[in-house]
C-alpha cells in the first residue's frame, strides 16, 4: 500500500478497510483479517494495525469478538457510509466549491455532468 504524507497511516488503512466494506467485499458480521494479517498485508507495524482497528471500533464500523477476531459490525455498512459522508462534507466539498468558484462554474453545469456520469453506468 502506498501511503500519503498528509494523512495518518492508520487513517489511510481505515479508509481502505471502509472501502472494502462499502464495496461489499466484506459483509456485515463477516470476519476481517487479524491485526497481524493486516499489518503484514499493508506492511506496517502491528501497533499501527491495532490503532486502525481501535479507530474503526470507535466509529462502530467493526467489532471485536474476544478470542475469535474482528468482524464487520451489524451496522458496519451504515456507519462506514455515515463516516465517509461526514468526511466528504468536511474535507472535499469545501475544495470542490473553491474549484467551482475559480473555474467560474455553477451547480447547473455540475448537474449536467453528473447526469452524464450516471447515464454511462
Amino acid at each position: 500500500m502506498q501511503f500519503k504524507e498528509k494523512k495518518a497511516i492508520y487513517v489511510q488503512i481505515a479508509d481502505m478497510i471502509t472501502d472494502n466494506i462499502l464495496s461489499g467485499k466484506w459483509k456485515e458480521d463477516e470476519r476481517i483479517p487479524s491485526v497481524r494479517e493486516l499489518a503484514v498485508s499493508v506492511e506496517v507495524n502491528p501497533n499501527t494495525a491495532a490503532r486502525t482497528y481501535n479507530y474503526l471500533q470507535e466509529k462502530g464500523i467493526i467489532k471485536n469478538k474476544r478470542g475469535i477476531g474482528y468482524f464487520v459490525s451489524p451496522e458496519g455498512v451504515k456507519q462506514a457510509r455515515e463516516t465517509r459522508k461526514d468526511e466528504f462534507i468536511k474535507n472535499e466539498l469545501p475544495r470542490f466549491f473553491r474549484m467551482l468558484d475559480i473555474l467560474g462554474m455553477n451547480l447547473k453545469t455540475v448537474e449536467k455532468f453528473y447526469k452524464m456520469h450516471l447515464s454511462e453506468k
